[in-house]
């Protein structure tokens, strides 16, 4: 075990890390006169853990392999997940395991889903560790999608390599001074959008809260009515621009900080993520109008909020859209697939893979035209080459494979065909609400089986870490030398 000292120390500082965070709550607790043992409890058992962890894995090799990084991402998720779901075990919402788990899984992966009935009444600093969760999750996502990803090769990630140089020996060095840069402007966005929404009506704990899941794209919301709570329209309009922001890719934010001025409106993937949620508005507005034969009933202000919502994974909700009739369901779930940005807190199968797809098939008709032809495939000033092609080719099919097999899962488990099919959507892409009368805008996951509740949880999880971050653990050729 020696060769994983680092794995295991980088561990116990993140459960530190951890169990430090849940002070917050606990300081909460005494302002709204709610103390219990929950949290302190938790926070105790989670800091002697990582504490555990860190000293018995001391060295001073801090040097990180490929086998290692891909190791660390699926401990790092799993390990929150557990010790995060200890407050909701402890409290006194009389929780099973299996939902503490899904609540904390959901949070961590940013997915938004919960099993919580009434969250009106729910203790206040369980909803505050809900945006904690789901805040560390956004900005570990971006780091993670940022520094290790693109060297571990997932997906088509090595295209957002910040140096050529980098090697697998090198990612702990390397990421320093990017991670902190992120995590700047990462508090520095959700400072912000607080500020906004506590101008535009909302309480100062409501404001807190609901930026952190706002920026993170999560979609936990303090209210069983979600945003749709406030009823209002400034309140709406700052979401929709922080779930945006928290959409882009930020490494996009350092280079803008660093001169580039222009790659707001020169990124390819944020051009195009741009255009793709101005086309599903008026498609939208436009299938509406037409449906309810009147152009005033249609309301611009509440498609705009959830095409965003759903289309970044952040699954907060206005009013529910189930009642719009089936065409709009069915687009829903094609834009929970396709997602936000990479090396965004947004989830799905990135904006980056849509547009090399696209570009491939493309390509591909054009070589049916002129067989004799040259046609090169380029992605900003990259030449994508065929081990780029292959590698986003296997991550699309693998990611419609996990989903119909979850599908499958649901359905063996007594869930009816839109519970089924909406729940594998929701949880491999992190959107949070499903469709339907059971887990739709307007309902929650509470009463679903615990076994679909643990295949939800593990489609979260390979959803949020791109699937190959996990599957590869699963083979034994990983684990050989």
């Amino acid at each position: 075990m020696s060769n994983y000292k680092t794995v295991f120390l980088a561990l116990g500082i993140l459960q530190i890390i951890l169990g430090v965070s849940m002070i917050i709550p606990i300081v909460v607790q005494i302002i709204y006169n709610q103390l219990d043992s929950s949290f302190i409890g938790a926070g105790i058992i989670t800091i002697i853990f990582g504490v555990l962890f860190f000293l018995s894995n001391l060295s001073h090799e801090k040097k990180l392999n490929l086998q290692q990084a891909f190791l660390l991402t699926a401990l790092s998720w799993m390990s929150v997940a557990i010790f995060g779901s200890l407050p909701f075990i402890f409290s006194n919402l009389d929780l099973s395991i299996t939902d503490a788990f899904f609540e904390s899984m959901s949070g961590i992966t940013t997915t938004g889903s919960t099993i919580i009935t009434n969250l009106n009444d729910a203790p206040k600093a369980i909803l505050l560790w809900r945006a904690i969760l789901q805040w560390l999750g956004g900005i570990g996502i971006i780091v993670m999608a940022i520094t290790l990803m693109p060297i571990m090769n997932v997906g088509g990630m090595q295209l957002f390599k910040i140096s050529s140089n980098d090697t697998s020996e090198k990612i702990l060095p390397k990421s320093k001074e990017i991670a902190l840069s992120l995590i700047l402007i990462y508090f520095g966005l959700t400072i912000l959008c607080s500020f906004f929404y506590k101008i535009f009506g909302m309480n100062y704990f409501d404001s807190l809260t609901h930026s952190m899941t706002t920026i993170a794209t999560g979609g936990f919301s303090n209210y069983n009515e979600s945003i749709g709570y406030f009823d209002n329209a400034n309140i709406e309009i700052t979401a929709i621009i922080f779930i945006i922001l928290g959409s882009l890719p930020f490494i996009a934010y350092i280079k803008f900080l660093n001169g580039d001025k222009k790659i707001f409106i020169s990124d390819v993937q944020i051009k195009l993520f741009i255009k793709i949620i101005l086309f599903s508005i008026l498609i939208l507005f436009i299938y509406l109008t037409i449906i309810n034969k009147s152009f005033f009933e249609v309301s611009l202000r509440s498609i705009s909020f959830n095409v965003i919502s759903i289309l970044t994974g952040t699954g907060y909700v206005t009013k529910g859209f189930d009642n719009w009739g089936s065409f709009p369901l069915i687009f829903f779930v094609i834009l929970m697939f396709i997602g936000g940005c990479a090396g965004s807190t947004a989830c799905g199968i990135k904006i980056f893979r849509i547009k090399i797809l696209y570009e491939f098939l493309i390509n591909q008709l054009k070589k049916i035209i002129y067989p004799r032809g040259i046609f090169i495939i380029k992605y900003e000033e990259n030449t994508i080459d065929n081990k780029f092609i292959a590698s986003i080719i296997s991550f699309i099919y693998l990611y419609i494979i996990i989903f119909f097999t979850i599908t499958a899962l649901l359905s063996l488990s007594g869930l009816d065909f839109i519970t089924s099919i909406s729940g594998a959507a929701t949880s491999i892409s992190n959107v949070g609400p499903g469709l339907g009368t059971t887990i739709g805008p307007s309902g929650n996951f509470s009463s679903l089986p615990d076994f679909s509740k643990w295949i939800l949880s593990l489609g979260m999880i390979l959803g949020r870490l791109e699937l190959f971050a996990i599957l590869v653990l699963f083979l034994p050729s990983f684990w050989i030398k």
